[in-house]
């Protein structure tokens, strides 16, 4: 799925729906498709991790600025520009065999859409998405797992815009960051599966049929550990390209327990009303202003 256009391909051949967007090597593409689809559009370069040089534009002076940079990062592959979509995102991680598809969990990811999933907390079990939703989720998974024939881990993340639509965001043909935690927390041994898969055993084989495995009753929450104290030039505000050097989580039977645990696990402060402390603010450059007297206020 590294390579855009075929894996756009692929999605339309499938019907599944995705943000509306195209690849471009020079600036005059990268302008003529963002006016195409209109602003505000999410840019990256091609075959990068961690979010590296990616960016929500606003205008064209923007995306010049942007292009003038990201050349470099892209080292001659494409550079994708995808309408931004103001929502909500979902992250799965899978297993398939080529036949089936195990999905061990759904994690809902509760900062907005457009910041990085590694600099996310994120829950699971999911608590604010429909069953409808959940079925969709479900359906595009096992129907690009079996489409793509993977034998393996996979990754794919998905936003949920206002009006409950589903859309995939990126699918992701290795391990994630999140397989420790979401085999921690289901009992699923996701890499020793995907390593039997690929040494030819099937999952039927070992177990386990396709679709989503039940799930736990207890609430876990993964958090993301910045090192800003430490890491004094970098800007704390969140956004596309990833800025945390960990993660830990939390678990317990409700979802505030999980995430005070998590918090404090990653080393965070939960103040007592009144007290003031660092907070990474997630935000474009238009509502920093705006983000940071809201910060201030608590």
């Amino acid at each position: 799925a590294e390579d855009r256009n075929k894996f756009l391909q692929v999605l339309h051949s499938l019907d599944i729906p995705l943000p509306t967007g195209s690849t471009a090597f020079t600036l005059e593409e990268s302008l003529k498709i963002a006016h195409s689809i209109g602003y505000p559009v999410l840019v990256r370069p091609s075959y990068v991790l961690g979010g590296r040089a990616m960016q929500i534009v606003y205008s064209d002076r923007e995306l010049e600025e942007y292009m003038a940079a990201a050349v470099q990062a892209a080292q001659n592959h494409t550079i994708l520009i995808d309408k931004y979509i103001v929502g909500r995102e979902v992250e799965v991680d899978a297993v398939s065999d080529g036949k089936d598809v195990v999905i061990p969990g759904i994690m809902e990811l509760i900062e907005r859409a457009g910041v990085h999933s590694g600099d996310s907390f994120s829950v699971y079990p999911p608590w604010n998405l429909s069953p409808a939703v959940r079925r969709q989720i479900v359906d595009t998974c096992i129907r690009i797992g079996k489409e793509l024939r993977i034998k393996g881990l996979f990754n794919i993340q998905f936003v949920i815009d206002p009006e409950d639509h589903l859309l995939v965001l990126e699918a992701n043909l290795r391990a994630s960051r999140t397989v420790p935690v979401l085999s921690k927390i289901t009992g699923v041994p996701m890499v020793d599966l995907a390593t039997r898969i690929m040494l030819g055993t099937s999952l039927a084989d070992l177990g386990y049929r396709t679709g989503l495995i039940p799930e736990s009753p207890l609430v876990t929450v993964k958090a993301p550990v910045f090192s800003f104290s430490r890491m004094t030039t970098v800007d704390p505000f969140l956004g596309p390209e990833m800025k945390s050097t960990g993660e830990v989580m939390g678990t317990d039977t409700s979802c505030i327990r999980a995430l005070t645990k998590a918090m404090l696990a990653s080393s965070m402060k939960i103040p007592d009303r009144g007290n003031t402390g660092k907070t990474a603010v997630n935000g474009s450059v238009y509502d920093k202003t705006t983000e940071f007297i809201i910060a201030r206020k608590g």
